[in-house]
């Protein structure tokens, strides 16, 4: 039976430990993160990967890293046929990549050597993609630069959240890796080289990357909305208070309006924004800091005086 050491810690690599457990591979540990504090308590809470392979009585392995020398040597004595990665958040160096006779596998959400990184599919929203996919790949050293072994489109959806598609991307990953791992085991796939002449990068998101940029367009700000929910939320700042802007999207508009970038208009309820390129944002859904979250026609009711206010300006 084949021998799987399993590295992920979201709830994107969730769906592909369980569709592993589920096909009945020998799994001879799990490795995820340490538990983080997580809420207002700031409890120590386990990864989603973690809770999964406790339910199924897995050997569980938390390393902070896998540099050492005994960590590597822990993995070595596992005697791995493979090891699959799935949002794992640590990079595997050399002498990990070298374990398993079968090679490291890696569940990537996106259609590479497109959005190569920790945030595709964030990126792709962001940028306005039509179609982003799943690809399981060979791991080596370099970032996501591996060769292919195998892929799957799936389009994106003008109503796409980086957590609705992130969703759908795990359970599409999961399918495909069961697809995938006996034929490559079985030696009937060979690897595809990566064309690095298409290669996009998605870096690590941050909280600063939420910023909402009143220069840029309208559809641009809507994706920027979209690609940034649940984590880390677009935002904006209003009378110096940080303002979440959860649900938006590009008003219809007769004329192009000279207002100066991120000026509030307020009509029947409706909350208008402007933005860079002479068009309206329309707000649907906010939250200011310390309240709630609401609706914008509810929130401007609550503000009267929101009208005419620059939103981002300190």
């Amino acid at each position: 039976m084949t021998r799987i050491i399993f590295m992920g810690t979201p709830a994107f690599a969730v769906p592909s430990l369980a569709a592993l457990i589920e096909a009945q591979y020998e799994i001879a540990a799990v490795v995820t993160q340490p538990d983080a504090p997580a809420g207002r308590g700031r409890q120590l809470k386990p990864s989603p990967v973690k809770v999964l392979a406790q339910q199924h009585g897995l050997n569980i392995l938390q390393p902070a890293s896998l540099k050492p020398v005994e960590v590597v040597e822990t993995l070595r004595a596992l005697e791995p046929d493979v090891i699959v990665v799935a949002a794992f958040g640590q990079i595997l160096r050399q002498d990990v990549l070298d374990l398993p006779r079968h090679h490291c596998l890696n569940v990537h959400a996106s259609l590479l050597p497109r959005w190569r990184g920790a945030s595709p599919v964030s990126a792709a929203i962001a940028a306005g993609d039509i179609v982003t996919g799943v690809t399981i790949m060979l791991m080596e050293a370099g970032l996501d630069s591996g060769p292919i072994l195998a892929q799957r489109e799936e389009p994106i959806l003008p109503t796409d959240t980086t957590g609705t598609l992130t969703e759908r991307l795990a359970r599409i990953g999961a399918a495909l890796l069961i697809e995938t791992l006996p034929k490559w085991l079985a030696g009937a796939i060979t690897p595809k080289k990566q064309d690095e002449s298409l290669v996009t990068l998605a870096g690590r998101l941050k909280k600063e990357d939420g910023k909402l940029d009143w220069s840029r367009s309208a559809a641009e700000l809507e994706r920027h909305v979209r690609a940034m929910s649940p984590w880390p939320s677009a935002f904006t700042t209003w009378q110096g208070r940080q303002l979440k802007v959860l649900r938006a999207e590009p008003a219809a508009i007769e004329q192009k309006s000279q207002l100066p970038n991120g000026t509030v208009l307020t009509a029947r309820d409706h909350v208008y924004v402007q933005c860079g390129d002479g068009e309206m944002l329309r707000l649907l859904e906010v939250q200011l800091e310390g309240k709630r979250a609401m609706e914008a026609g509810e929130f401007a009711r609550g503000h009267p005086h929101l009208a005419g206010n620059i939103l981002g300006e300190r």
